[in-house]
């Protein structure tokens, strides 16, 4: 089989990662084999990155250095070689983060970020790794505000105010315009209102059959 790599994409609050387990499961009942994974992170090495990313004050080029550094790692390590072996590679954050993430929210310049985008996921042979789908989960930046409050300790993203969250969401509405790639979840919907929006993208690309597809687990 060829390998699927997907994405799952959105400010924090969006509820993105809460349709891991369902998708996971979506994939394995249909034989594939899947692989689950994260950004920052999915390594040893990048996971030790993550931990300084999301906890150490840092201007955004060293920043953005950290993410790219953990992303080449996680690429060679994990993600090209599942793919490799046709599996489905599903992961919470791509490069679509950072872009909205360091580009949008921090300010940092996006030509910088694309000259790392090529260095670090180019096979040397002219072909880019990019997502063969990205979910987007749109939701706005107060009611994502709302759904974080309390439920745990905020990490330095987590705690910035709506204001970053704005330019991060506009962010990542610009990485979206074009590509079609990328397909937007309205957010705002309950739980099992946002899988069936999941699910309707799967099956109208072709990547899944409709058998059961509404009974998310």
């Amino acid at each position: 089989m060829t390998g699927l790599f997907l994405t799952l994409e959105g400010i924090d609050g969006a509820g993105k990662s809460s349709h891991i387990d369902a998708l996971e499961a979506l994939f394995k009942a249909r034989g594939r084999q899947v692989t689950r994974t994260r950004e920052p992170g999915g390594t040893p090495l990048a996971e030790a990155l993550r931990t300084l990313i999301l906890d150490r004050p840092m201007d955004p080029l060293t920043e953005s250095l950290l993410v790219f550094a953990a992303r080449r790692d996680h690429i060679a390590t994990v993600i090209r070689p599942a793919l490799a072996r046709g599996e489905v590679v599903i992961c919470d954050r791509f490069t679509d983060a950072t872009f909205a993430y360091q580009g949008a929210g921090r300010g940092f310049d996006a030509d910088v970020l694309r000259t790392l985008e090529q260095w670090v996921q180019g096979d040397g042979e002219g072909e880019l790794l990019q997502p063969d789908l990205t979910l987007w989960f749109d939701l706005a930046p107060e009611t994502a505000a709302q759904r974080l409050a309390g439920a745990r300790v905020p990490d330095k993203f987590e705690s910035q105010p709506v204001e970053f969250f704005r330019r991060v969401a506009a962010g990542y509405e610009a990485r979206a315009a074009g590509a079609k790639r990328f397909a937007r979840i309205d957010a705002v919907q309950p739980r099992e209102s946002v899988w069936l929006q999941i699910a309707s993208v799967l099956v109208h690309r072709g990547l899944v059959d409709d058998h059961g597809i509404g009974n998310a687990p």
